[in-house]
């Protein structure tokens, strides 16, 4: 299976752009070489080392992945090399670690950067050797792994920093492959929220049909710091909360969206309008109450009103409230401090 056919590599872009990085980490593929992959948070890195390992001769091998800021540095080490009975306390039996497992494979080593500085020349000397010695062990082990490593670092400032060993740095940097935000790829959001929709739908039983272009505007206007990993958590919360088959944004998106211009506040205030009384109708404008439309939207009630206020809707007595002839919520609106 080649990059460009590889289902995930498809989830985190499909613009011309992305689909030239997809062309070249084609090309490297085949190799054994080591590769680097630089890019912020949530960007795709390991769906990338997966594409390589899929498109590569060890496809048919395991590909392993660690990540090297969630394990203590202190049991990093046996993590990634394995140990031998009695080596610490609580060694209990012989342990392969990562190297072992990924024999044959590929081994993906996200976060690279926060390695501490004296597991590095053990790291370095797999690389350039393919051999180790498991924790409370003397006997050498041979290993025939690919590494692929990632990091959201600037790897060589920590090397002129003295934060990282610059012998590492460029046995790891043969082949730097570096991901772009997706705040530099709004071409990629439409073709992202279409994937992720899909997903989520079919995850949830929840039938979503329509995209509104406001949606995907209001979507085009975010920063996304967190990249396609908040995009993707946006989107799986739009498709839980989403009262019928189209799309809404959750209200709670607006407040984290930065606004560059007059019209992409317009464009949020209006979807956000559009959700409230869409989900008023469906609930014949009652307001509060268990089947009442501030339930739906996961609102307070005084929190709704207080949001039809700033939005400009008006209230509207329900079938239900004329029948008792109570006005509870326009009079609650109409002094917006309830």
């Amino acid at each position: 299976m080649s990059v460009q056919e590889n289902r995930g590599a498809g989830e985190i872009g499909s613009s011309p752009r992305f689909r030239a990085l997809l062309t070249e980490v084609e090309r490297v593929a085949p190799v054994d070489s080591a590769v680097l992959i630089q890019g912020e948070t949530g960007t795709g890195k390991e769906v990338i080392a997966k594409a390589i390992h899929e498109a590569s001769p060890r496809r048919n091998n395991r590909f392993v992945a660690l990540n090297c800021a969630a394990i203590p540095s202190a049991l990093l080490e046996s993590e990634l090399f394995g140990y031998e009975k009695g080596a610490f306390t609580g060694a209990w039996a012989p342990t392969r670690g990562r190297f072992q497992a990924a024999d044959g494979g590929t081994l993906f080593l996200d976060e690279i950067g926060d390695m501490p500085l004296e597991l590095q020349p053990k790291l370095l000397r797999v690389l350039q050797e393919q051999e180790f010695e498991r924790l409370g062990s003397a006997q050498t082990v041979r290993v025939n792994v690919r590494v692929v490593a990632a990091t959201n670092q600037d790897l060589a400032e920590l090397v002129s920093k003295k934060l990282f060993r610059a012998d590492l740095f460029y046995r790891l940097n043969v082949i730097p492959i570096c991901l772009p935000p997706l705040r530099e790829r709004a071409q990629d959001i439409l073709a992202l929220t279409e994937f992720f929709v899909a997903k989520f739908a079919a995850r949830l039983n929840r039938p979503i049909d329509l995209i509104p272009d406001e949606v995907v505007a209001a979507l085009k206007a975010h920063d996304w710091p967190g990249n396609i990993r908040e995009l993707q958590n946006v989107i799986e919360r739009a498709v839980l909360f989403s009262p019928g088959s189209v799309l809404r944004l959750p209200l709670g998106l607006k407040q984290t969206v930065k606004q560059p211009s007059e019209s992409a506040a317009r464009t949020l205030a209006d979807a956000d309008r559009e959700h409230i009384l869409e989900t008023l109708k469906q609930t014949d404008w009652m307001i509060g109450g268990q089947d009442g439309a501030a339930n739906r939207l996961g609102l307070a009630r005084t929190t709704l009103i207080y949001k039809m206020r700033k939005l400009g809707i008006e209230p509207r007595r329900s079938a239900r409230a004329r029948g008792v002839g109570t006005l509870t919520d326009q009079q609650c609106y109409a002094a917006a401090n309830c």
